[in-house]
């Protein structure tokens, strides 16, 4: 556990996955040299050393039985709510997991790094008058699929109890960093503005990019980082170019 003025946190990253995806369905349990995605993410999220519980948040749907498989099959702590309103399945993993503050990630990011989940855990932690929101994502520097957030369980209970836009009860984090006289909100940027890179999985072509990253870094050491990855791209300028024509669905 982390310690916040005197204070100590349960720090629970909660993944949000589903089979439905309306560009690419069943993106999250494809296979890369054999393994699923969603498989490397939890792999490499087990490195970060500020996280007490990684929980994958998945719906009550039949069609996600199969991630509820796969996470038993592996024992990896899952929770299973409802499908469109997200926020409401992330208030209530938090509550079954006691999370005092809970890292928001997507199941679409298999190349995240730990040392930034860990930058953002820490910068969270130690800054004083403490954040309610904090991520990486409020000015966007970082590559799309290094994506992380992290917020108060208590601020995750007022969202919960107060959102009523669909789009908010969706996408989670909006109505907090939409609302910064209520809610105290920071962010953290790269020291280089890498946002030109897109390293998520919603298409075909993320696939595909994030195959040849996984199929080249991986067997050469499975620990590779964010610069690893971007030295790869500077190398081979031509695989950026595989999805750089995709148009990210952006939260409002």
């Amino acid at each position: 556990m982390k310690k916040r003025r005197g204070i100590l946190l349960k720090v629970v990253a909660i993944i949000q996955a589903r089979i439905n995806s309306s560009r690419l369905p069943g993106k999250v349990l494809m296979k890369v040299m054999d393994k699923p995605l969603l498989e490397y993410q939890v792999e490499r999220l087990q490195r970060a050393v500020s996280l007490d519980d990684i929980v994958i948040a998945t719906t009550t749907g039949s069609q996600d039985d199969a991630i509820a498989d796969w996470a038993k099959k592996l024992s990896i702590p899952c929770f299973r709510g409802p499908e469109q309103d997200v926020l409401a399945r992330y208030s209530m993993t938090a509550d079954r997991y006691q999370a005092d503050a809970i890292v928001r990630l997507t199941a679409d990011c298999p190349l995240l790094d730990p040392q930034i989940v860990d930058k953002v855990v820490e910068s969270y932690v130690l800054y004083s008058p403490p954040y309610d929101y904090f991520s990486n994502i409020y000015e966007r520097t970082y590559p799309r699929g290094m994506d992380t957030e992290i917020f108060s369980a208590e601020a995750l209970k007022m969202a919960h109890n107060e959102a009523v836009r669909p789009y908010d009860r969706e996408h989670v984090t909006p109505y907090l960093y939409n609302h910064p006289d209520r809610f105290k909100i920071g962010g953290m940027i790269h020291h280089t503005d890498e946002s030109r890179y897109r390293l998520t999985v919603d298409t075909p072509e993320d696939f595909q990019l994030i195959s040849r990253i996984i199929e080249t870094l991986y067997p050469l050491d499975p620990h590779f980082t964010l610069d690893t990855i971007l030295e790869l791209l500077r190398t081979h300028p031509d695989w950026v170019r595989i999805n750089a024509h995709i148009e990210q669905v952006q939260a409002l």
